[in-house]
């Protein structure tokens, strides 16, 4: 009978690992296609949480990527003023504001800043990190232990590639490119 518990127990930890990283798969939706996103809840927990909580409310269909630097990465997540199907939608704006919930302490992990690492955007203060996020372009190793990374994009950085750049020195963009949704596979 304890054998048979034994491999209860084993194939019950494979289906709740299978079903745990089903849980984390993100579906980023742009005009170009499909992004294949991970989360990696056992590093950053409260980021992770915070993401599928706004995504899979609605929160990030159709926020703009109002700052995208080439080369270095594609930021967005104002769901204030970056929303545009919102009626505060504010391009001028966007990147200022955040969700109503509170901001996140930091969460630094040891996950590098390579191309395609998803990280928290914030102010100068480490705990500022509400709803925006950015996508790594390149390898940012400057920003490794100063932002919390959170996820990584599985499939569809060719995509990622596609969003509209900004200005080389502030990265805004005038007719920025959208999330048209965010949800959970």
């Amino acid at each position: 009978m304890q054998k048979y518990i034994y491999i209860f127990i084993f194939f019950f930890s494979l289906v709740n690992t299978d079903i745990s990283a089903k849980n984390n798969i993100m579906i980023l939706k742009l005009t170009y296609g499909d992004v294949v996103i991970e989360l990696y809840p056992e590093k950053a927990p409260n980021h992770v949480k915070r993401f599928k909580e706004l995504a899979n409310s609605g929160k990030y269909d159709g926020v703009v990527f109002h700052r995208v630097i080439d080369g270095f990465m594609a930021q967005t997540g104002d769901v204030k003023f970056g929303n545009s199907n919102s009626p505060e939608f504010n391009l001028s704006m966007a990147g200022t504001g955040g969700s109503d919930l509170p901001n996140l302490k930091a969460e630094f992990t040891d996950i590098a800043h390579t191309r395609g690492i998803l990280s928290a955007a914030r102010s100068a203060d480490p705990d500022s990190a509400n709803s925006q996020f950015f996508i790594c372009l390149e390898a940012a190793p400057h920003l490794d232990r100063q932002y919390s990374a959170f996820g990584k994009v599985l499939k569809g950085m060719e995509l990622i590639d596609k969003i509209k750049k900004g200005d080389p020195n502030s990265g805004s963009v005038p007719n920025p490119d959208k999330i048209i949704s965010l949800k959970s596979k």
